[in-house]
């Protein structure tokens, strides 16, 4: 209350602020895809090409999947993988196969109809996700109707580099997504697969704000012998800059996010039972039930629905239930990005972003295409000439499927080698921007800098009583400096500047625990 606006006698009350303003911490764990969906329309509304924030499964179903036809109808087809049986006389070297009637059937899909995003983002929930945003730059497109070829990890047409990019840049406009995942990427030429990348490392460090989680080309069904040259492609690369704001994980992980109901006939050899009836009842060994289904099927009499007549041949072909129940193997095999954007948000929630997401399971994991060794995850770890760590996602016996790495692509750096150091620095970088930020067009004042200094002093309090800044003393852990001779000049406050400098004692993870023995004589 100013003296001078008191003109009446009588008792005036003043309110005057006991505390500072409380600070908020920013949000440490929303993921944006960005790619393909099976729809992206909402009461008429297109959400193509717009960033669009979800909060469940569920939301994302309303926007971007297709609506259910009235029952007795199937349920609409989210996803449609398409697989084709390709005979070999011979055992297959590589590659998903399966033995019919004494003859080996190669399982290989048509790569314009695989599509990643859908089923990431199913595992993000599934891994317990919470906020997240969504960047459809297109819906499914049509499959090729061929075979992709066997043992290589396909190429989708349909999957386009300038499209993913132009979905990207959206995110410019967007501060509070803290992680890039393109899970489509790895649908791309190895070339535009690099491109890709680059782009986004190079967005992350211009935003400050978020950390890019890569997939590997190659990591769906590495060859036990020659994966190393899938690692030493994805460096080759992945270009220089913003390497700190990149981690990378290998390999694919199985998962069963997709059960027999949602693959049945209509996924194999493009549709064409004429094709596939010879092999669930070949001339040495008929199946007449089988083929009484595949009559009805071909009839079209309206009696049964799909998921009917699948289940039907399900119960009267073993040789069905084997080939669908490889199509699922395939189907269910997933880039890692999505299912670990929802293991980076438990780990927020549970113990905080200075906690490494690591030696930690993934939930929905239920096989590996590689089991690496300590010694194969060696060069994947510490790569001395480019510093390019790959995580790798590791099987223990005894305890399953486990993250087992915690690194970021810039691993030769002692600043931002690791994970949470680099994202527990976003975090206090966004946090207090966000506190300046209350305090832009204010008196450049003695008053306005110890506000500052005072509520980042307490934020960063806070940071470190929870465990997340190293010290004995607060004054230890951190040190925050806002003021005229310290960080700032004359010409800074005749310019309107306010300078703020802050200096953190960041935890670091004790990623190598080396234990010594030595021999004591008895007593």
């Amino acid at each position: 209350m100013v003296t001078s606006n008191i003109k009446t006698p009588g008792v005036y009350i003043n309110d005057v602020n006991a505390f500072p303003n409380s600070v908020v911490p920013v949000a440490t764990a929303v993921p944006a895809f960005v790619g393909y969906t099976p729809a992206a329309e909402y009461q008429g509304r297109s959400y193509l090409n717009k960033a669009q924030k979800i909060t469940s499964f569920a939301e994302f179903q309303a926007i971007y999947v297709k609506e259910n036809p009235p029952p007795p109808a199937d349920p609409s087809v989210q996803y449609h993988p398409e697989y084709y049986l390709i005979e070999s006389e011979q055992q297959p070297d590589t590659g998903d196969y399966l033995n019919i009637a004494g003859r080996y059937y190669s399982v290989v899909a048509d790569p314009a109809s695989i599509y990643y995003l859908y089923n990431s983002v199913r595992w993000f929930y599934e891994n317990g996700g919470e906020d997240a945003y969504i960047v459809s730059v297109g819906t499914h497109g049509n499959s090729a109707g061929k075979p992709g070829a066997m043992g290589v990890q396909g190429v989708n047409p349909n999957v386009k580099l300038a499209e993913l990019q132009a979905g990207l840049s959206l995110l410019k406009n967007e501060q509070a997504p803290t992680m890039y995942i393109c899970p489509e990427a790895t649908l791309l030429s190895v070339a535009d697969n690099g491109t890709l990348m680059q782009s986004m490392l190079l967005q992350a460090e211009e935003m400050q704000t978020a950390i890019c989680l890569f997939d590997i080309i190659g990591g769906k069904a590495p060859d036990p012998i020659t994966y190393t040259q899938d690692i030493e492609v994805f460096r080759n690369h992945t270009g220089t800059n913003g390497l700190k704001f990149g981690a990378a994980y290998y390999p694919f992980v199985g998962t069963a996010l997709m059960q027999s109901d949602e693959v049945n006939y209509t996924n194999l050899c493009g549709g064409d039972l004429k094709k596939l009836q010879p092999l669930l009842s070949p001339a040495s060994a008929p199946n007449p039930a089988a083929e009484k289904i595949i009559a009805k099927i071909i009839q079209n009499d309206g009696s049964m629905t799909t998921s009917q007549y699948h289940t039907a041949l399900l119960s009267a072909s073993k040789t069905y239930s084997q080939i669908i129940s490889h199509v699922l193997r395939d189907a269910n095999a997933l880039p890692p990005s999505g299912g670990m954007a929802g293991v980076y948000t438990v780990n927020d929630n549970q113990m905080d972003v200075w906690h490494a997401p690591a030696n930690t399971s993934i939930v929905g994991a239920v096989s590996l295409p590689i089991r690496l060794t300590d010694a194969q995850q060696e060069n994947l770890n510490v790569d001395a000439i480019t510093g390019k760590s790959v995580n790798a996602i590791r099987f223990f016996n005894g305890q399953g499927i486990l993250v087992w790495g915690a690194r970021t692509l810039d691993g030769n750096s002692q600043d931002w080698r690791y994970i949470p150091v680099r994202r527990t620095m976003t975090f206090i970088e966004q946090t207090c921007k966000q506190v300046a930020r209350t305090y832009a067009l204010e008196p450049n004042t003695k008053n306005t800098w110890e506000a500052i200094k005072s509520e980042i002093s307490s934020f960063l309090t806070d940071v470190w009583k929870e465990g997340g800044l190293q010290g004995s003393s607060a004054a230890d852990a951190f040190k925050v400096y806002c003021g005229l001779g310290t960080t700032m000049t004359s010409d800074h406050i005749l310019n309107g500047f306010i300078r703020v400098r802050v200096k953190v004692a960041v935890v670091r993870p004790a990623e190598f625990i080396v234990l010594e023995f030595e021999q004591e004589m008895g007593r």
